[in-house]
């Protein structure tokens, strides 16, 4: 199981990434789009996820996988229970969800030298 501490962790190498506190809500963030957000109570998390991969992801794992509320179902977003996680799966996750927000070339440099 992963905690706070580790979702930082993952998004702490990530260029261009950076941590909000918006309403009491802790967020990651490329310029003004944001990939992954930590709910209050920290037990889930949205974040950025191909919105045709969703309803598979959904189907697939849904002990794992929440649909994003009704106001975030337009952007490509889903919620995800951290308790099912481990860390690798996180990693994965988040490096999807910057991917789809930080420029190509940035995004294959970083890739690159991983």
């Amino acid at each position: 199981m992963v905690d706070l501490t580790d979702i930082r962790a993952a998004t702490a190498d990530l260029p261009r990434s950076y941590e909000v506190l918006v309403r009491d809500r802790i967020k990651f963030r490329v310029g003004r789009i944001v990939y992954l957000a930590v709910a209050p109570d920290e037990e889930t998390i949205g974040i950025g996820f191909p919105r045709e991969e969703r309803a598979a992801a959904l189907a697939a794992e849904p002990d794992k996988f929440l649909p994003p509320s009704k106001s975030d179902e337009r952007y490509q977003w889903i919620v995800v229970r951290v308790a099912a996680l481990e860390y690798d799966e996180l990693r994965e996750l988040v490096l999807d969800a910057w991917s789809l927000c930080v420029p190509k070339k940035v995004r294959e440099e970083f890739l690159a030298n991983l």
